[in-house]
């Protein structure tokens, strides 16, 4: 299961720098905006203490992690839903992820140039969500207009329910109200508004770009943010993007531990990062073991055991005839 993670928000607030924290892959970091022109994709190894120790257990002859695509999308601007600023690729490229890692500027820095000329996370968000609402009720139009025909010549009661449903979704955004908050039943997401492929229905990850003595409590910008999204039911992260890319140049885990010990830090942002976008998503690892191989598979929480085999081979779901475990 391919799992893919945009990161968004306006220009300057950390995004690239974060991006080439998290992937082997460089995007270009500079003070300016669209330094970022196509998106950048990197491909992050999700750490995971088990794998280590099945490697233990079984001696292989090779380990394969699982991994998560992260796109490094350029910067969005006021009016991006209009096409300001190459906004309407870069919303393209939104589009084709499973969540959005939403960076917001929390720190204050003068040598660092603000695209609104000073910092405010909260309007910061409002811009980005304003733009992606809008491209959104652009789509919920589109269908409205596609549904109100059918529902006309043929009087399906379905139809009419669907357009029912997408009406008032429409009210909601222009509430300047996400999609992700929209109060509607799974199996009628499914039928009226799946396929409209809404940017706002994404799970988001907002992710709190900090300065080093800010990471661990805060600051009264990631407050604002804490107050702001209190009812969205999101994930939010503190992150020093900085501190990530310290980490990322330095070749040994143990110095990677040490330099986190001594700025009170039990892990990395990135593996705090890879966990929410899993928790965010409902997803779980499991792995397979043997001489040959040791590989972590990524899985949606719940699925059987027959399941789980078929994301390795279609074949094994369809001839599953026992799974053995060990325990741990």
């Amino acid at each position: 299961m391919a799992l893919q993670a945009g990161i968004v928000g306006l220009p300057n607030v950390g995004k690239s720098t974060l991006f080439n924290a998290l992937s082997s892959a460089k995007a270009q970091a500079a003070n300016f905006p669209f330094c970022t022109i196509e998106p950048n994709v990197g491909v992050i190894t999700v750490p995971d203490q088990r794998l280590i120790e099945l490697e233990k257990l079984v001696n292989p002859q090779r380990v394969v992690p699982t991994t998560v695509e992260i796109v490094d999308i350029a910067g969005l601007v006021k009016g991006a839903s209009k096409g300001e600023g190459l906004g309407n690729q870069f919303l393209g490229n939104i589009r084709n992820t499973d969540a959005i890692i939403h960076v917001l500027r929390c720190f204050d820095d003068d040598n660092v140039i603000h695209v609104d000329g000073n910092v405010n996370p909260v309007r910061d968000k409002e811009i980005i969500d304003t733009e992606l609402q809008l491209k959104d009720l652009d789509s919920v139009e589109k269908k409205i207009s596609r549904t109100e025909k059918i529902s006309r010549t043929s009087g399906d009661k379905e139809q009419v329910r669907g357009l029912e449903i997408l009406q008032q979704l429409k009210q909601h955004l222009e509430q300047g109200k996400n999609a992700r908050s929209f109060n509607v039943s799974k199996e009628d997401k499914e039928k009226f508004i799946a396929d409209t492929f809404l940017l706002t229905l994404k799970p988001v990850i907002y992710v709190c770009n900090v300065d080093e003595k800010s990471v661990i409590t805060g600051n009264k910008h990631t407050a604002a943010v804490q107050e702001m999204v209190k009812d969205e039911n999101a994930e939010i992260l503190y992150v020093s993007a900085a501190i990530e890319s310290e980490i990322a140049v330095m070749e040994s885990f143990e110095d990677r531990q040490m330099f986190l010990e001594d700025i009170g830090l039990k892990e990395s942002g990135v593996t705090r990062l890879i966990r929410s976008t899993y928790h965010l998503l409902d997803l779980i690892t499991y792995f397979t073991a043997g001489v040959q191989e040791v590989r972590a598979w990524t899985i949606t929480k719940g699925m059987l055991a027959p399941q789980a085999a078929g994301v390795i081979h279609t074949d094994f779901e369809k001839g599953f005839i026992r799974a053995e475990v060990i325990k741990y």
